[in-house]
């Protein structure tokens, strides 16, 4: 059974979503019958590469918020991921462009190490204070040899903007296709949808139907579980 999950790097909810999406994985009788694979979906496509800003700062101007009103969206996050097990900086983290990051993912994706590369680009970005946005191409080099790509094949990539620049592209039009506003969503088999952050137990529900069932992709959960769309990424307050 293929899993597949749209999601960018900047979203704090696909960092959260992925890590209960494993735990209901890991608990799945059938897990090592899973394929997992990661697809493209930019938040900010028209954002240039060179265009960096704070955090707090872009959530208060796409929100209208104060930055007080920012930074407890942000603490708020940080318990959260907590709460699973992960680090999260509530401060000082910056929102940029991730397009060379996608490319990257499907280049991991040939060499069989993306999941090690979204994991490591993830924590990067959420958890260390190191940037992934202003550091420029030797901080993505490095983090991908992390992965264990090799450093001359990266550069390579990187160097060259059209490398797997269509199959980013395919993927965001699939999503589209597909109904996909916002991320993460998990698409599993080709038989069902979950959109959000969902708690573990609902991918568990959505891990057995997918697998013992064949029908059209039907969403599970069409609730307001947190999601990262267009607009932005949606603020908790409380």
């Amino acid at each position: 059974m293929r899993v597949e999950i749209w999601s960018d790097i900047a979203c704090p909810w696909c960092y959260v979503g992925k890590a209960r999406f494993e735990k209901a994985l890991a608990a799945f009788p059938h897990r090592d019958d899973v394929e997992v694979v990661h697809r493209s979906f930019e938040l900010d496509p028209g954002r240039a590469k060179d265009d960096v800003q704070p955090v707090l700062a872009m959530l208060s101007k796409k929100y209208g918020m104060s930055e007080a009103q920012a930074q407890a969206g942000e603490e708020n996050l940080g318990a959260q991921a907590a709460a699973e097990g992960l680090a999260y900086r509530t401060r000082g983290r910056d929102h940029g462009n991730t397009f060379d990051m996608h490319r990257l993912l499907h280049f991991a994706k040939e060499q069989g190490r993306q999941d090690e590369l979204i994991q490591i680009l993830y924590r990067a970005n959420f958890a260390e204070e190191r940037s992934v946005f202003s550091e420029g191409e030797d901080r993505l080099v490095e983090l991908a040899v992390e992965a264990g790509l090799d450093a001359a094949a990266v550069r390579a990539v990187l160097a060259d903007p059209s490398r797997y620049a269509d199959d980013v592209r395919a993927d965001e039009r699939e999503a589209a296709e597909l109904g996909a506003n916002g991320v993460p969503f998990f698409v599993l088999d080709r038989k069902y949808g979950v959109s959000g952050a969902q708690p573990a137990e609902v991918f568990t529900q959505a891990l057995s139907q997918a697998w013992g069932a064949r029908s059209p992709l039907k969403l599970i959960d069409e609730g307001d579980a947190e999601a990262c769309g267009p607009d932005g990424c949606a603020v908790p307050q409380h």
